[in-house]
């Protein structure tokens, strides 16, 4: 395996409610190398909160793991990205891009992209913290700070700041009268604002994010930016990975079959719900393992006919291994 490709060369993009440690337990089985983001977790949560373990506990196999923080405070932030390191996170990322009514009433997410130099508080506060990469997840612009030179403002604040790597999701967030989903989908994508920072910020690692479902469209990104970060479709079609060690990390092992992959997970489910939870909070994240495939729709049937019932755990994935 070539240890020399950077673990951000292919990652999966935060998803509040669906990355989530469940989720990334899975998608490690089906790539060993590709780098995973938590949920965004709030300082205020992480600092008021009564129990870090709730938001910041992971698996060891979890590794490359980065945590999202939303905040707008430097202070809160880089006392929250030290705690992260302490857990053992790979990475500290800044959430500048999420466009929601609930972030944005935190004054944090996308809207800090119109206070660039808050943003780069935001990234020297954390740097001078911890010894892990400081990254910044943002936009490439909101509505009314849209343009390309907006965007190489931004990005100019924070690369003198020191930071590390930039994750930017080829679109402008609307933050008025749209949905988080439709922001997902309602802005067009700009992927050449991105390849045009790449240009000009030569030696700032950069990924693009943003629509990118097939491996083919992540191999012409690559050869623009550093980087590719894939989000819905990573969820959606979470067996578009297993081949990810292979073509982006130089991996000479096989990839593991869907099969296997539901045979590791048995031991998984067996091992957490002897502590807490319920099945389905596991089995919701991997009704796409088999999308695209024929019997698709039929296990997935199989799965969400069994997994709220009282009393299901792992025989349901030892049932559906025996068909």
């Amino acid at each position: 395996m070539t240890s020399s490709v950077p673990s951000y060369r292919i990652s999966v993009a935060p998803m509040m409610d669906w990355t989530d440690r469940h989720f990334r337990f899975f998608m490690r089985l089906i790539s060993k190398r590709a780098l995973l983001y938590t949920e965004m977790v709030t300082t205020g949560a992480i600092l008021r909160g009564k129990d870090n373990h709730r938001y910041l506990d992971f698996s060891k196999e979890e590794h490359p793991i980065a945590l999202q923080l939303g905040g707008d405070s430097p202070q809160a932030l880089a006392e929250c990205a030290k705690i992260g390191e302490n857990f053992g996170y790979n990475e500290i990322n800044l959430n500048v891009g999420c466009p929601s009514d609930r972030v944005q009433s935190g004054s944090f997410g996308a809207c800090l992209m119109k206070e660039p130099e808050l943003v780069a508080e935001m990234v020297s506060a954390c740097k001078a913290k911890v010894n892990v990469p400081v990254t910044v997840k943002h936009r490439i612009g909101v509505n009314g700070k849209e343009s390309y030179e907006d965007l190489h403002h931004f990005v100019s604040k924070i690369n003198a700041a020191g930071v590390d790597h930039i994750i930017v999701h080829a679109r402008i967030a609307i933050l008025e009268g749209l949905s988080p989903k439709e922001n997902r989908t309602i802005p067009p994508l700009r992927y050449e604002d991105v390849y045009r920072l790449k240009h000009d910020f030569p030696d700032l690692p950069i990924t693009i994010n943003g629509g990118i479902k097939t491996h083919s469209e992540i191999k012409e990104h690559l050869t623009k930016v550093d980087g590719v970060m894939i989000g819905r479709a990573a969820y959606d079609h979470p067996y578009l990975f297993h081949e990810v060690d292979q073509l982006y990390y130089g991996s000479k092992e096989n990839p593991s079959s869907r099969e296997d992959i539901l045979r590791e997970l048995v031991l998984y489910i067996r091992s957490n719900l002897a502590k807490e939870g319920k099945v389905h909070h596991i089995l919701r994240h991997i009704l796409g393992l088999y999308f695209g495939e024929k019997g698709a729709r039929e296990y997935r049937k199989f799965l969400t006919d069994r997994m709220h019932l009282s009393g299901a755990s792992e025989s349901i994935l030892e049932d559906f291994l025996k068909r």
